[in-house]
């Protein structure tokens, strides 16, 4: 079986979740890369080494510049005449990207997977990853998302994939590029980070936060991370949410600091190797998946843990 990945980047350099959906791609058989985008040839060549790569094919093409889906799923719809499963990692740009390439071929995707069974079988989280159900295609071609916290992450060097242009890329006319606002922070991005901490509804404000959570996290050279209730009342913005509607992270320690637990933040972060809970209410579903659990008022508490670090 051929796989056709979809590599993100940001122009530069591949991103981490592209080594995972390698992984996962490599369970079905042969793999092979996507790189599409405007002047990439650096970062086709890094996307070469990746460990376990037979051929990266090239898209270099203005039309591709910022991966508009429109203009990509065409493309890859394609490409997929000489391929039997199209994967994808399960970010923002791979979800908006799959649907499409799969209402192009005309069949079922399977979204969020977290292994691969068999040739066509997988298991997917359903109910906010309280059930995980195994799921088996009937269709010809396969389109997949990957969620990168379920699969190790392919060596970045090591490799040495077959370097191939492919043609076949215009500008559908149907949607443009008006331009972006990118964050840019010295802090490790919230998706890779070893180590997160986020707040709650209980800081009440934004300045409680950047005055309890962000000592913390400086200390500790970590990620900021924060629930959905925090992000709505508007303490923090929109990319520092983690949960079944923001991100999905998996990192060594994650510290939840007056967040309640509500299901949907759990399915977001459950994963994490080690979870620290600072609550004052005991009864708080936080607890039952943290490793470590204090019942104490964060504003004191916090500020005496990033004393003492």
């Amino acid at each position: 079986m051929k796989t056709l990945v979809w590599v993100e980047h940001d122009g530069s350099a591949v991103k981490d979740a592209t080594l995972a959906a390698v992984t996962a791609a490599s369970k079905l058989g042969e793999v092979h890369l996507l790189v599409a985008g405007e002047g990439v040839d650096g970062v086709a060549k890094a996307a070469a080494e990746i460990a376990g790569v037979g051929k990266v094919h090239v898209a270099d093409n203005a039309a591709f510049a910022h991966n508009l889906p429109e203009n990509v799923a065409p493309m890859i719809a394609g490409l997929m005449a000489s391929h039997d499963a199209f994967v994808a990692p399960a970010t923002t740009t791979g979800k908006n990207i799959a649907p499409r390439v799969a209402a192009l071929l005309d069949v079922m995707q399977i979204s969020d997977i977290l292994s691969v069974e068999g040739d066509k079988s997988f298991t997917r989280p359903i109910y906010a990853g309280n059930a995980i159900a195994t799921v088996e295609s009937s269709d010809a071609k396969l389109v997949l998302t990957v969620r990168g916290t379920a699969f190790e992450k392919a060596a970045a060097s090591g490799g040495s994939g077959a370097v191939e242009a492919v043609d076949g890329g215009s500008d559908a006319g149907i949607s443009s590029f008006v331009g972006a606002e990118i964050a840019k922070s010295e802090r490790p991005e919230l998706t890779s980070a070893k180590v997160i901490v986020s707040g709650g509804r209980a800081l009440g404000s934004s300045e409680k936060y950047e005055e309890v959570i962000v000592p913390l996290a400086d200390k500790l050279g970590a990620a900021l991370g924060a629930s959905r209730a925090a992000v709505d009342a508007g303490y923090v913005p929109n990319d520092y949410q983690v949960g079944q509607t923001g991100k999905i992270v998996a990192p060594e320690v994650y510290f939840a600091i007056g967040i309640s637990g509500a299901i949907q933040h759990l399915a977001g972060m459950k994963d994490s190797k080690t979870i620290v809970a600072i609550n004052k209410d005991e009864d708080a579903p936080i607890f039952q998946v943290a490793d470590l659990g204090l019942v104490a008022d964060l504003f004191t508490a916090v500020p005496e843990l990033t004393s003492k670090i």
